[in-house]
C-alpha cells in the first residue's frame, strides 16, 4: 500500500506541477483524451502485471496488439467477416498465442525472455505479410464496434474545468477489468498461487501448487488483455500500418507494471498500482507534449521509469533483509 500511495503522490504532484505551467493541461477535452489513452494503455498493463507477478516477462505484447488489430481490421474489410466471428478469431488468436507461450516456458524450459523475443518478431512480421504491409481501416463503417474505442457512455461536471468530461468507453472496460484482476489475484486461491508461484517456484512446487498452469494462466491472461487492447486500439485510430500498430507497447506495459509495484523479481505486485503507474506514464507523456517538451525524450523517461523501478525495488529489498536480520539478532 505504501508503493500505492508513493506513485500516487507522484501523479498528483505532475498533474499540478504541469497545470500551474500550462492552465491547457486541465482543459476538458485534453483531460478527457489522457483518461481515454491511460484506460487503452492500461488493459495491455493489466495483463504484463500477471506475467511480471508469477516472475516470468512478455515483450511481445505490442506485436500481439499489432498483428490482432491488423488481422480484425483484414478480417471484417477484405474478408466480408461478421464482427462477432471477427472479434471471436482475434480473441482466439489472443489466446492461442497465450497458450503457446506458457507450454514452451513450461515443458521445453525456455525462457520467456527468449520466448517472447522471439514472438514480438514473429507476430510483427506476420502482421505485415497477411496485409502486404499496407495500411487498413474501418473508415465510416462499424460505427457500433467502433463505440467500444470511441464511445462517451456518460459525462462528469468536474469544478474548476470549463466544460463536464465525457467518461470514455475504454475507461469503463479498464475498470471493469482492474476489478476483475484485483479479485482475481486478492481473494481466490488462484491468486495467492500466482503470488507464491513469484515468490519462490521452488517452494510453490514442493506445497503442492501446479507451478506449470499457473504460468500458462498467468501468459494466457497476458496475451488475451494483449489482444483486447490490440482491438481497441485499432478501432480508436481506425488507419492501422501493419509496421506501427502496437510498436514499443510492451515497454509502456512492463514500466506501468514496475512504476505501480510490481516486481521484477516476481511475487509482487497491486492492481491499483498498476492502474496509477500508467496514469503516470500517459500524464508524464502529456506534460511533454504540453509544455513544449521534445517528444523524442518519451523513450529517455520510459528508460529513467524503469530503472528507478528497479533500483527501488533493489533497495527495499535490502532494507527488508537487514530489519529481519536485526529481529533474528534480537
Amino acid at each position: 500500500m505504501k508503493k500505492v500511495l508513493g506513485i500516487f503522490g507522484l501523479l498528483v504532484f505532475v498533474c499540478v506541477v504541469t497545470a500551474i505551467l500550462n492552465p491547457r493541461f486541465v482543459n476538458a477535452y485534453n483531460v478527457q483524451n489522457t483518461i481515454r489513452w491511460t484506460a487503452l494503455y492500461g488493459i495491455i498493463s493489466l495483463g504484463a502485471s500477471f506475467v511480471i507477478i508469477s516472475g516470468g516477462i512478455d515483450l511481445s505484447i505490442g506485436s500481439v496488439v499489432g498483428l490482432v488489430g491488423t488481422l480484425l481490421a483484414a478480417l471484417l474489410t477484405k474478408q466480408g467477416t461478421s464482427v462477432p466471428v471477427a472479434l471471436g478469431c482475434v480473441m482466439l488468436v489472443s489466446l492461442l498465442i497465450g497458450l503457446g507461450h506458457g507450454l514452451l516456458i513450461t515443458k521445453l524450459r525456455l525462457q520467456p525472455f527468449v520466448v517472447t523475443l522471439c514472438g514480438l518478431l514473429l507476430y510483427r512480421g506476420l502482421a505485415r505479410y497477411f496485409t502486404n504491409d499496407q495500411t487498413l481501416g474501418f473508415g465510416e463503417e462499424f460505427e457500433g464496434l467502433r463505440y467500444l474505442a470511441t464511445g462517451r457512455p456518460f459525462s462528469l461536471p468536474i469544478p474548476l474545468m470549463d466544460h463536464p468530461i465525457e467518461v470514455p468507453m475504454p475507461c469503463l472496460i479498464m475498470a471493469a477489468l482492474a476489478i476483475a484482476a484485483g479479485i482475481f489475484l486478492n481473494h481466490t486461491i488462484y491468486g495467492r498461487y500466482l503470488l507464491a508461484l513469484g515468490r519462490n517456484e521452488q517452494a510453490a512446487r514442493y506445497s503442492g501448487i501446479n507451478t506449470d498452469r499457473m504460468v500458462i494462466v498467468a501468459y494466457i491472461i497476458c496475451s488475451a488483455l494483449a489482444g483486447l487492447g490490440g482491438v481497441l486500439f485499432s478501432l480508436d485510430v481506425n488507419s492501422i500500418q501493419p509496421s506501427g500498430l502496437g510498436e514499443f507497447y510492451e515497454l509502456y506495459a512492463i514500466a506501468a507494471a514496475v512504476l505501480g509495484g510490481c516486481s521484477l523479481r516476481g511475487g509482487e505486485g497491486s492492481i491499483l498500482g498498476v492502474v496509477i503507474g500508467t496514469a503516470v506514464m500517459r500524464v508524464l507523456y502529456n506534460a511533454i507534449n504540453i509544455l513544449g517538451i521534445s517528444t523524442q525524450l518519451e523513450f529517455a523517461i520510459i528508460g529513467v521509469v524503469i530503472l528507478g523501478g528497479v533500483i527501488v525495488d533493489e533497495l527495499i529489498k535490502r532494507v527488508v533483509a537487514r530489519r529481519r536480520a536485526a529481529r533474528k539478532d534480537e
